[in-house]
């Protein structure tokens, strides 16, 4: 069973995923495009479960499965689409899982969606600690209970994902470019 845990930030994740993209920039080799790292282990100063979110973008999401037998030899455990059309989802460390690798197809509407969400919380602080709260409630809510747990936070997450796509359009008609592309 999956405890939900949320702790304070950790300066480490950051290179944890800088290590996480080594390993999969030599896996995929050419077939990769970018990395980026999204969820709550991204944004400073808010609480988070200690899991790595990547989205990673590859030319050819079919392709993928091709990596199979090697994302395995690190530790991945493939789970397929897990309930996002055009997504390749793998979690390391099980139940103590430490990664998750969310890969999509360039030019697939979700990879914006991530990136607009985490600039979004990177740009108003504010919102992010609001989200570091709701996440500290319910991790004490329902410490044994992930869906629990995740359910608690669809409803921020979807107000803030529309707040989000209307703040990175705004910035493009500027002619602002909202994509964090370094970590």
């Amino acid at each position: 069973m999956r405890k939900v845990e949320v702790v304070p930030f950790k300066e480490e994740w950051s290179k944890l995923f800088h290590d996480e993209c080594q390993k999969l920039q030599d896996i995929f080799g050419h077939e990769m495009i970018n990395l980026y790292h999204i969820g709550s282990t991204a944004i400073p100063a808010i609480h988070a479960k200690p899991v790595i979110d990547i989205l990673a973008v590859v030319k050819d999401v079919e392709c993928v499965a091709d990596f199979y037998k090697e994302m395995e030899e690190i530790g991945y455990d493939a789970r397929g689409e897990n309930g996002i059309a055009g997504r390749r989802f793998f979690l390391k460390g099980g139940d103590e899982r430490s990664h998750h690798i969310h890969m999509f197809q360039k030019g697939h509407e979700e990879i914006a969606r991530h990136l607009a969400f985490r600039d979004y919380l990177l740009a108003h602080p504010e919102e992010a600690q609001r989200y570091s709260r709701l996440k500290q409630r319910l991790a004490a809510e329902f410490p044994d209970d992930i869906k629990g747990y995740v359910n608690g936070k669809n409803d921020f997450i979807k107000k803030s994902d529309e707040r989000a796509k209307h703040w990175a359009a705004s910035l493009n008609e500027k002619g602002d470019h909202h994509v964090n592309e370094v970590d």
